[in-house]
């Protein structure tokens, strides 16, 4: 006869065994009861970060035409949903936009702006709220961008009489890349920052350090991917490269401020500071005014200014870059453009912002470019909030969200010939980017949506019908070919690799 000590062992193991199984099947987040968005086969411990390339836009929409366009991935230890047409990201950035709201915490963002206390990158709630309000209502509403016109007008016309010297030079080719760098960085220092730092002493130090910035945000640190690794930033300096830049651009923004306070005092001896108030005036007359709950700190008023510096002067001239390459490729309608432009100017000699609302093709030629080379093409990762479901796919809480605006703009369920550049698809039309057409979101759209759409649109379709007014561009007749390169440089914002090489004549009409 079998013992009693002989059938508690057993007995005790399969009572464990069904408490085990019934926590498990009962656990909701159990992804065996779980409908999951496919997803490619992944490896130990990197997940499928071998898959993303030096391009993850182009990689993730040869990956989604495999596996669909809501399609989960794994970045190491962090599972990411890669959203790739119109319909899943109406989904998230429409219908369920308060879920999809968050920002995941990225290491380098948190050393560099402040602990996120950016508007891009701030965890989404009151703080970002209050921040975001205070910027759409006070820094980029449509009269305050109109209140720097001056500030543009008189940027493009430095950026015209440039290129007559050059072009009048012994020189036969123009960098206008670099011309085009120098005016959204002049006009952007002028509006934020009270003063244009091109002609400066501390010029080479800045754009070294922008260059700096934009390779660091391109740079992939396995630490924020698999915590286990993060001792590889001390080792391969890149943990003391993110150091040094945050130390360089604390103390430039922190100088910046308090020549503002100095000069609020009249204890500023600036010889170019115009009297004009710029954002970071208006930023401090808010912090005076402000009661104690307000979050305009001086930590915060810098890494306002850092956002609409930064990510304003990247994202300006990386447009503008693109929609001069795509018009140099395309003759035809460069000709058809400037004709356009050149008519609406009749016998003036100058193009002003007034002019703009006459010239439809001018428009259209802006919303083709940045349908086919928008400035951030994964946009800014979003983050799950709650459990929820997206096209009838369960979406855990924690879950990083990567919309592929490039993806989406070359869909042809909802694109005819999306990879052509094709201006005129846009005249009879009311698609617009401001975000309420999902198939066309260049810059995002929802509560994250870029505030500065339209500081942006007015710097460069003003710069686009100068260029067309007083010029007639075209590349190098003997190596067109090689100027006509349209290869991308690796990084968060797409710009070409190859300058844009140019010969410039005045135009005689």
């Amino acid at each position: 006869m079998i013992s009693l000590s002989h059938l508690i062992v057993p007995l005790v193991s399969f009572i464990l065994f069904i408490i085990f199984l019934s926590k498990w099947y009962c656990n909701p987040s159990s992804t065996s009861r779980k409908r999951l968005p496919p997803s490619p086969p992944k490896l130990p411990v990197i997940g499928n970060l071998h898959q993303l390339g030096l391009f993850p836009h182009r990689s993730l929409q040869a990956l989604s035409k495999r596996y669909g366009p809501l399609m989960m991935i794994h970045l190491g230890r962090v599972p990411a949903v890669i959203v790739s047409t119109a319909d899943a990201a109406r989904e998230v950035m429409k219908n369920q936009d308060v879920i999809f709201s968050n920002r995941p915490k990225l290491s380098i963002i948190d050393k560099i702006i402040y602990d996120s206390k950016d508007i891009a990158f701030a965890p989404y709630g009151e703080y970002w709220r209050q921040v975001r309000s205070i910027c759409v209502l006070q820094l980029l509403s449509n009269k305050r961008v109109q209140s720097f016109r001056r500030i543009r007008e008189e940027e493009m016309s430095r950026m015209i009489l440039k290129i007559r010297h050059l072009s009048s030079s012994s020189a036969s080719y123009i960098n206008l890349s670099d011309i085009l760098v120098t005016l959204t960085n002049d006009i952007i220092c002028r509006v934020a920052l009270g003063r244009r730092y091109s002609d400066a002493e501390e010029s080479t130090k800045f754009e070294s350090m922008l260059k700096e910035l934009a390779e660091l945000l391109g740079t992939f640190n396995p630490g924020d991917y698999i915590p286990w690794l993060n001792w590889i930033k001390r080792v391969n300096g890149f943990e003391a490269r993110v150091e040094k830049l945050a130390r360089w651009f604390d103390d430039f923004f922190e100088g910046v401020v308090e020549e503002h306070r100095n000069r609020k005092k009249g204890e500023t001896n600036l010889n170019d500071s115009g009297d004009e108030t710029d954002l970071v005036d208006i930023l401090l007359e808010i912090q005076r005014e402000s009661n104690s709950s307000s979050p305009i700190e001086t930590d915060t008023i810098k890494a306002v200014i850092f956002d609409i510096f930064a990510a304003g002067t990247d994202t300006t001239y990386t447009a503008l870059e693109w929609a001069m390459a795509e018009l140099l490729k395309h003759p035809k309608t460069m000709e058809k453009l400037q004709n356009e432009v050149r008519q609406v100017a009749g016998s003036k000699l100058e193009i002003t912002e007034d002019d703009l609302e006459k010239m439809l093709y001018l428009k259209a030629v802006m919303k083709e470019s940045l349908r086919l080379h928008p400035p951030l093409p994964l946009l800014l990762p979003r983050e799950c909030t709650q459990d929820s479901a997206i096209l009838g796919y369960d979406i855990a809480v924690g879950t990083r969200v990567i919309i592929n605006s490039w993806a989406i703009a070359r869909d042809p369920l909802s694109w005819e010939n999306p990879e052509d550049f094709c201006p005129e698809r846009f005249l009879n039309t009311e698609m617009d980017f401001r975000g309420l057409n999902f198939e066309y979101i260049p810059f995002g759209a929802g509560r994250r949506g870029c505030p500065g759409i339209t500081f942006s649109i007015a710097v460069n379709e003003l710069a686009l019908a100068k260029l067309m007014l007083n010029f007639n561009l075209a590349l190098p007749l003997e190596a067109t070919e090689r100027y006509c390169d349209m290869t991308e440089a690796p990084g968060n914002t797409v710009t070409k690799k190859f300058p844009l090489i140019v010969t410039a004549h005045p135009c005689s009409c």
